[in-house]
């Protein structure tokens, strides 16, 4: 049975005059509601929690489920804490699972500055030591793998396993070849122009990622998730944050070449797209970590949680697990 199915059925069992307008109208919308936070999703123990945290003078909206030794899920760009939802069903029944949303996506704050990924992990830091837990374990997508290294990088000792997932590091190795490539022109596209032009088209604008950096644009980013996250980022402020992930690439990779001077040695994983990333990062992270486990997702480009569940869930578990 669907996870709305089951939602109406007990709606049902409380208010069985069904037929009664009074009656059906809450129903309608507590259900609507349930199903558009995404937070219905069949086969969790029990749904995760959505919850508001100050922390490092901004508001961080994250996802919450299970119980156990804590992991943290980071999404990346054109997306939000809603992508882990597939991974943190199966990683709620072991551990406490925790997926915010990034200074500047979804739920949280959106501020004028801030975004070096040095300073989204230590967001990031505070949030878990405000929830009470002090090593975690940590997974990052696109961006967030950028702001999943930067927290390693930070703070060593608090983290015993990391993953990363298909996308680069600034300022380790040749990353330039990656940020100059002529399809990659997003990474240089922000200011007062740029936000003019995608105000109201947003979705126009991230379309352009989840079907070009897709193996198959039929085979990426479900439809209902667009609808999500182009609402999402068509929120105030929300695109322009977007935009200044990019701009602080320069500072991130200077960033980064310094903490690269001193290699991680916790195990990490590097998980990589066949048809978008490649070795790239599974060299890149061999360059800053010497306990190295990397994996060619077949067939897949960028969204590999979208593309190939079925790969790449099982090898996350297993690595977390």
């Amino acid at each position: 049975m669907n996870a709305k199915r089951q939602f109406n059925r007990m709606m049902e069992n409380i208010m069985p005059n069904g037929k009664d307008s009074m009656t059906r109208a809450p129903r309608i919308f507590l259900s609507a509601m349930f199903i558009a936070f995404g937070l219905a999703t069949p086969g969790f123990a029990e749904k995760p929690k959505s919850e508001m945290a100050d922390v490092n003078n901004i508001r961080i909206h994250y996802l919450i489920a299970g119980k156990g030794e804590p992991i943290v899920l980071l999404h990346g760009f054109a997306e939000t804490s809603r992508m882990w939802l597939p991974l943190m069903k199966e990683l709620e029944k072991t551990h406490t699972v925790i997926a915010p949303d990034l200074r500047g996506a979804g739920g949280s704050s959106t501020p004028d500055d801030g975004y070096t990924k040095a300073v989204m992990a230590q967001d990031i830091h505070a949030l878990v030591e405000k929830l009470g837990y002090k090593k975690i374990e940590i997974v990052g997508h696109d961006i967030g793998l950028m702001v999943a290294y930067a927290y390693a990088a930070q703070y060593p000792t608090e983290v015993s396993k990391i993953a990363l997932m298909d996308a680069f590091l600034p300022g380790v190795g040749d990353w330039t070849h990656v940020w100059l490539m002529r399809d990659l022109w997003h990474f240089h596209f922000y200011g007062e122009t740029p936000l003019a032009l995608v105000k109201g088209r947003e979705r126009i604008y991230l379309e352009h990622f989840w079907n070009d950096f897709a193996a198959d644009r039929n085979h990426s980013v479900p439809e209902a998730d667009r609808v999500f996250y182009a609402k999402e980022y068509a929120k105030p402020g929300h695109i322009k944050a977007g935009f200044e992930y990019f701009r602080a690439f320069e500072q991130d990779a200077k960033d980064f070449a310094e903490f690269s001077k001193t290699p991680l040695t916790m195990p990490m994983l590097v998980l990589s797209g066949e048809k978008a990333g490649g070795q790239f990062l599974i060299d890149q992270g061999k360059m800053v970590d010497t306990n190295v486990e990397g994996v060619i997702i077949t067939g897949s480009g960028h969204w590999l949680m979208e593309e190939a569940p079925d790969q790449t869930i099982p090898l996350l578990v297993k690595f977390l697990n």
